[in-house]
């Protein structure tokens, strides 16, 4: 069967059951995003960007079982945090275990009643920034959630916020399979800290377009539900016009199949982009991200930092790539992916890749992968520490560089925290 013929098959059943809205700005949004799905139908290990990953988990008629943690004895991610709190379960909004989403300077609307406008300010991003995203690479799990997510948030920024806003993402049903899609657009000058954390549902898949004006700031922290049977994909699409700033940084631990995409383009004069992860898996977890940042102007600056930590078989994948595009001069790109193996079992695959068209640029990549220094794990055993003790010294002192990108140091401890937790429980199993 010609491989055009199984990737349609494989939508077909992909979208059985779930339904298209019509009419108004979004309506059409949604027919251009399926009329995009539909010409390049779902991802295949043939693909060259789906070489590492097997998309079949992610695409499956419906999906497998997955069994909800119970985190009642643990406290919420992120709880010291001053925030606004926006609840989804199972995909499906909770206004009862949500704020009022009401935020001085934010405008805060749901997708699911945007439905009914016939002009809304996201009808200029819903869409578009994942349609600019699709080139040179296909992403269509991407248009996926343009196309069929069932909610989301519309957030629109016009000053400083003084809180954070906080996704909350809780898992009940074992076969639950949640589509959501979120826009952002902050006006120039504004800021606003976005979090986002739980695992979704059995089958997670989002996406998030952000327009970052001239001057203004957004910062994205995201920690993935402790769920182990969970599949989850995300998507990232975000432009940043002069002066502005991007950073997002996501924390996986667990999961039986992560996929986290991003494409970031810095369109204005002296724009900076940074993002960061951390991944730690232990057993039947297989982690990918895949970041394509683009620097379309000149004097701007970008930063990817992946750190993994594997063991008992994981696998963990990093996809990068830094397009300089022809005048974009005075570049700064930066790009390292590292793993650390804690046994011979694990591995990283890693596919680093910077493509260059403008001749004054500073542009650098690295990718490794090593087991722990012994002469470092030496030095704490001669001085007393416990071999357990030791290993979560020296690992997460390897994270440290990514949790660095963190921008608020009470989030940075809170995530840091949440590392040393993860450490300590598996430690006890070997």
């Amino acid at each position: 069967m010609p491989l055009s013929a199984v990737k349609a098959e494989a939508l077909g059943a992909r979208v059985e059951g779930l339904s298209l809205p019509r009419g108004g700005w979004l309506g059409l949004a949604r027919e251009a995003a399926a009329a995009r799905l539909a010409a390049m139908g779902m991802p295949s290990r043939r693909d060259e960007y789906w070489r590492y990953t097997d998309p079949s988990r992610l695409i499956a008629a419906r999906p497998a079982r997955a069994p909800a943690f119970d985190v009642r004895d643990e406290p919420p991610v992120f709880d010291e945090i001053d925030q606004v709190k926006i609840v989804f379960v199972d995909g499906v909004f909770d206004p009862e275990a949500s704020d009022d989403l009401i935020l001085a300077g934010v405008e805060i609307d749901r997708l699911a009643s945007a439905v009914a406008t016939d002009i809304h300010w996201a009808r200029d991003i819903y869409g578009v920034l994942e349609a600019r995203g699709q080139e040179p690479v296909a992403r269509p799990l991407a248009a996926l959630c343009s196309a069929y997510a069932t909610d989301g948030v519309l957030i629109r920024v016009t000053g400083q916020a003084k809180q954070s806003i906080s996704l909350i993402y809780r898992h009940e049903s074992e076969s639950s399979d949640a589509i959501l899609q979120h826009c952002i657009k902050l006006e120039p000058g504004t800021q606003l800290t976005l979090l986002e954390s739980g695992p979704g549902a059995a089958r997670f898949t989002t996406g998030l377009e952000v327009e970052i004006g001239e001057g203004a700031a957004f910062h994205h922290v995201r920690a993935q539900g402790r769920d182990q049977q969970r599949t989850t994909a995300t998507h990232i699409f975000a432009r940043i016009a002069a002066g502005g700033l991007f950073k997002s940084f996501t924390l996986t631990a667990n999961g039986l199949l992560t996929r986290n995409e991003a494409v970031i383009e810095l369109v204005g004069n002296e724009a900076r982009a940074h993002i960061a992860g951390a991944a730690v898996g232990d057993g039947a977890f297989h982690q990918d991200d895949t970041i394509f940042v683009i620097h379309a102007a000149e004097r701007c600056e970008s930063r990817q930092v992946f750190k993994k930590v594997l063991k008992n078989g994981a696998v963990g994948v990093f996809q990068g790539k830094i397009l300089v595009k022809r005048g974009a001069q005075k570049t700064d790109g930066y790009q390292i992916s590292q793993s650390l193996l804690l046994d011979e079992d694990s591995q990283f695959l890693a596919k680093p890749e910077l493509e260059i068209y403008a001749d004054d640029v500073k542009c650098s990549h690295g990718s490794t992968s090593g087991a722990l220094d012994e002469t470092a794990l030496f030095y704490l055993r001669s001085r007393g520490v416990p071999r357990a003790a030791a290993q979560s010294l020296l690992v997460l002192a390897f994270l440290a560089e990514a949790i660095a990108e963190i921008e608020d140091p009470t989030i940075a401890e809170d995530i840091r925290l949440r590392l040393e937790g993860w450490l300590v429980r598996h430690a006890a199993k070997g």
